[in-house]
């Protein structure tokens, strides 16, 4: 108890929004939730509405990103390019959210 103290006690002293989400993300063991909705977003940014109208889920589990297609032609044509898309989400993301993608 005495650690979730001193952090709220840093927080009046000045720090920035930014500083105070990280902080509550981390005490409340939020970020696997969040990176789910980044990498979401970021599938949508990335790949476009082309390949969104095809999308039917995506989700995170595990640093494995699933993603359920709707088309098994384009589900082929990103299965060539998954280390690249991989690699896409992580750079947007500017940290290794995902290891490994598995489309369905």
């Amino acid at each position: 108890m005495a650690k979730r103290f001193s952090d709220l006690k840093r927080l009046r002293e000045g720090n920035s929004i930014q500083d105070v989400l990280k902080i509550f993300i981390e005490g409340n063991n939020l970020d696997a939730g969040i990176d789910n909705i980044d990498v979401k977003a970021a599938w949508v940014r990335l790949l476009g509405p082309g390949i969104e109208s095809y999308t039917l889920d995506v989700f995170l589990k595990r640093q494995t990103l699933y993603v359920a297609l709707s088309s098994p032609i384009v589900r082929e044509e990103l299965s060539y390019g998954k280390a690249k898309i991989i690699k896409m989400i992580n750079d947007d993301l500017r940290k290794e959210v995902i290891k490994d993608l598995i489309l369905r």
